[in-house]
């Protein structure tokens, strides 16, 4: 008997369905790099669905959506193509987690955009290369904000790695995790776990709240009174705050079952000689360093997808995404690369190359 199969992979087409997609914007989701830990994913697939009803032609390496538990036929059935690596490279606009590869990236066609996240690998002079080799325009969604100031793509990941961060704290107390076998919460008789938390921002906010939230008992330090305030209001009564003083830092590591790390407002380095005053039995962790949203890229999917459908049909809207970067300012603050010309001031200083006026490029263009 025959294996129907393909057919669901490969659907044929009519012609006019042909000349609609070749008038179409391509946008291709390429798979992550398997060499790296890289986990997330930037749409699902009835996120697509919604995307390629907009009138986008959706293209998607074969295999890409694994990591969150979707396969090619989810895909297929919310009209997207798959196909191979390099077809998918030469879209419009290109979807990847992290930035691509220097040999990716001359892969592109020119004038095309890749959407990533911001990476040390910009600070590579092999990529920067490429791109300004391959005269594509590249924009970083975690540097962007939205009309009312707000960094939505980054506050995304930052509260769920701040909420994956707690997830982690209770595996690694417990038995299985290979800790001593506790809850954060307490019971009827028993104290619950004292949770440490050293940073400001988004991810310890939502930390602080999910382990307020586990039944934890925290303390939320940081070397700025303001940011311990807008803590506050966040997270409630129940979340005790604490200035970063050195008697006060080293009582509550002393006491803490759960220690987080993350950036505080102002510089601050923990001091390596209060690990003797922690637990035997004490979990740490960085959050930053950690990204535990990687642990979970269904949800960020999921997330992201709210967002990104939303960001893509502004850009269908206003005509491309020369358009969008033109006529929008937090569009504007995540562009890295612009048409093969470097506008990052800071990647610019770092490797020596000039870089150009977004403003004058972005009008120029129009």
């Amino acid at each position: 008997m025959a294996n129907n199969s393909e057919q669901v992979f490969m659907p044929e087409e009519n012609p006019q369905m042909i000349q609609e997609r070749k008038s179409a914007i391509r946008l291709g989701l390429v798979a992550n790099d398997s060499e790296s830990e890289e986990t997330r994913f930037f749409l699902t697939p009835e996120a697509s669905g919604m995307v390629s009803s907009m009138g986008y032609e959706i293209v998607m390496e074969s295999g890409a959506s694994i990591d969150i538990s979707y396969s090619d036929e989810d895909y297929v059935e919310n009209d997207v193509r798959i196909a191979l690596r390099d077809e998918v490279l030469q879209s419009d606009i290109v979807l990847s987690v992290r930035p691509l590869s220097a040999a990716d990236v001359r892969k592109m066609k020119a004038g095309a955009t890749l959407l990533c996240l911001f990476d040390s690998a910009f600070f590579e002079p092999g990529l920067v290369d490429a791109m300004l080799e391959s005269k594509v325009t590249c924009v970083c969604l975690d540097n962007m904000y939205s009309s009312n100031g707000v960094s939505i793509f980054a506050n995304i990941l930052d509260e769920i790695d701040g909420r994956a961060a707690v997830m982690y704290a209770q595996e690694g107390l417990s038995f299985l995790g290979e800790g001593k076998g506790v809850l954060l919460a307490g019971v009827a008789g028993i104290n619950p776990c004292e949770v440490l938390i050293i940073g400001e921002g988004c991810r310890v906010q939502s930390a602080a709240k999910a382990a307020i939230a586990a039944g934890a008992k925290v303390t939320l330090m940081d070397n700025d009174v303001s940011s311990l305030a807008e803590a506050e209001a966040y997270c409630g009564d129940r979340l005790y705050t604490a200035c970063i003083h050195p008697r006060v830092l080293y009582n509550k590591v002393k006491s803490a079952d759960v220690i987080m790390l993350d950036r505080c407002t102002r510089t601050f380095e923990f001091p390596k000689q209060l690990s003797v005053a922690m637990k035997e039995s004490v979990y740490l962790i960085d959050i930053e360093d950690t990204k535990p949203s990687l642990s979970v890229p269904r949800t960020v999917a999921m997330a992201i997808s709210n967002v990104m459908i939303n960001f893509l049909n502004e850009c269908l809207l206003k005509g491309g995404m020369s358009q969008m970067i033109a006529t929008t300012e937090g569009v504007k603050a995540g562009v890295v690369m612009y048409r093969g010309k470097l506008v990052d001031k800071l990647i610019g200083m770092h490797l020596g190359i000039p870089c150009v006026d977004l403003n004058m490029m972005s009008t120029g263009s129009n």
